[in-house]
């Protein structure tokens, strides 16, 4: 298949709904219950064609694909038309294949519009200790491959208050997985918090700008501050490294593509490798995200692409690549088109 009609396909996946499946069909791997992501409160499955997968959301009562089995082929249509050939489900080590990636505590003192972390049951992750995760991870690897270990959470209690339970997990784990990347997702408000997280065995870190601009910003995340975030990204390339600190980027809240390609160039030129994530509109979030902002238009597969490739430039530009990170998004490649991956 074309590499274009597969990232039109993958485009479409991701930006559309449920996957339907069969009736009385048995999903052969564990289903993934998400905390976190773009998913945060489903059942989920990876599902990997041509060489890209996407996870998606899967119901046994509706969907806007369908997910057919014959004679153990499986393939996909939408809208009774057929639309994946030959598709295959990838099993989840915890949240991510092949790396076990954890939300430390779903809950958040911060209430941004699009979230639906905060708005999940409260006991979601209440018994996950520093020591449990470390279990958790023992066990899967006795019989899945885990490349890498990732850990993001709410902000509970204070910023400080979580930075520190980051880096009591870390320091459980890098003594546990001594060799084993592990990334983190936290958000932090002073230099010290990131020299504390690198300085546990922290490899690479994802600090969130989260939209193309500051009214934007101001929002849909009342509460952060827009301009230390970046002050935080440079500080962090400083400590980690170039190629070690990533930052995503929340596209469909109202930005123009020029928007999108200057928040890039300006991540970019300080070392930092922008991600691009698709706004998700569910049923839990839908109503802050209008409260929060005029209508948005839909975001489309052509939009989507674009973007990608305005994205791989940019990463030329500044000499960064995908495939220097071993954790979260950029490995995973699940959520997002991935400049070096998927094009």
């Amino acid at each position: 298949m074309e590499k274009d009609v597969v990232l039109r396909n993958k485009a479409e996946l991701i930006l559309g709904g449920s996957v339907k499946l069969p009736k009385d069909y048995k999903v052969p791997v564990r289903i993934s219950r998400s905390t976190a992501g773009p998913g945060a409160g489903t059942r989920s499955v990876v599902f990997a064609f041509n060489g890209v997968r996407v996870k998606k959301t899967v119901s046994y009562d509706e969907g806007d694909f369908e997910l057919h089995s014959d004679r153990g082929t499986l393939f996909i249509t939408r809208k009774g038309k057929p639309f994946l050939y030959e598709v295959k489900i990838e099993p989840v080590v915890f949240h991510c294949p092949e790396q076990a990636f954890f939300n430390l505590d779903q809950r958040c003192i911060y209430n941004c519009a699009y979230c639906t972390s905060p708005l999940l049951d409260k006991n979601i992750t209440k018994d996950l200790t520093d020591e449990k995760i470390v279990n958790m991870i023992e066990e899967a690897s006795k019989t899945q491959k885990i490349k890498s270990i990732a850990l993001t959470s709410g902000v509970v209690g204070s910023v400080q208050e979580t930075v520190d339970r980051f880096v009591s997990c870390i320091g459980k784990l890098r003594a546990a997985f001594p060799e084993t990347p592990i990334g983190v997702e936290p958000y932090v408000d002073s230099t010290e918090q990131i020299d504390a997280l690198h300085n546990a065995g922290a490899t690479e870190i994802k600090i969130n700008c989260e939209a193309a601009r500051k009214d934007i910003f101001e929002k849909v995340c009342p509460g952060l501050d827009y301009d230390n975030i970046f002050r935080m990204l440079e500080y962090a390339v400083s400590v980690f490294g170039k190629g070690a600190v990533t930052s995503n980027v929340i596209y469909g809240l109202g930005e123009s593509d020029d928007d999108l390609i200057e928040i890039m160039v300006r991540l970019g030129m300080r070392g930092v490798a922008p991600g691009l994530r698709a706004l998700k509109q569910t049923p839990v979030n839908k109503e802050g995200i209008h409260r929060a902002l005029d209508d948005i238009a839909p975001i489309t597969p052509e939009r989507m692409i674009y973007l990608a490739k305005e994205q791989k430039e940019i990463f030329r530009r500044y000499d960064l690549d995908t495939r220097s990170f071993k954790t979260m998004c950029f490995e995973c490649t699940c959520c997002d088109l991935v400049p070096f991956k998927d094009l």
